[in-house]
């Protein structure tokens, strides 16, 4: 079993800066590539955002034009752990945030684990 844990969201005001981490419990991280996906308020499930991806190595990077230049996605693989900093937050940031892994031996077409989200505000 895989399981994703989300924790370092909250609330800051236009122009804050927070770090999302995420966990990885189970299965081989090592190997997944990881992304951080956001719900805007109103937003349904097929609507979540692919903010940030990393490779599994570490070596591509991709950004939605929207957070290019303000939010960077690390990894640590000994730790299991990536994580999303995000800097000059803006309200239109506000969102539940989420970990996806895609693991290579499963479905190439979605992410296979996800974590519960955590929610960020930015106020104005």
């Amino acid at each position: 079993q895989v399981l994703l844990v989300e924790s370092g969201g909250g609330s800051v005001q236009t122009g804050g800066s927070l770090t999302l981490s995420c966990l990885v419990k189970g299965g081989t991280f090592s190997t997944y590539n990881m992304a951080w996906f956001r719900q805007a308020p109103g937003k349904e499930r097929e609507e979540r955002e692919e903010a940030a991806v990393i490779s599994a190595n570490g070596g591509t990077i991709y950004y939605e034009d929207g957070v290019k230049g303000r939010f960077t996605i690390s990894r640590d693989n000994p730790k299991n752990m990536v994580y999303l900093q995000m800097n000059s937050l803006k309200p239109e940031d506000t969102a539940v945030y989420f970990c996806a892994a895609d693991d290579p031996r499963r479905d190439p077409d979605n992410y296979d684990y996800w974590g519960q989200g955590i929610q960020v505000i930015v106020s104005s």
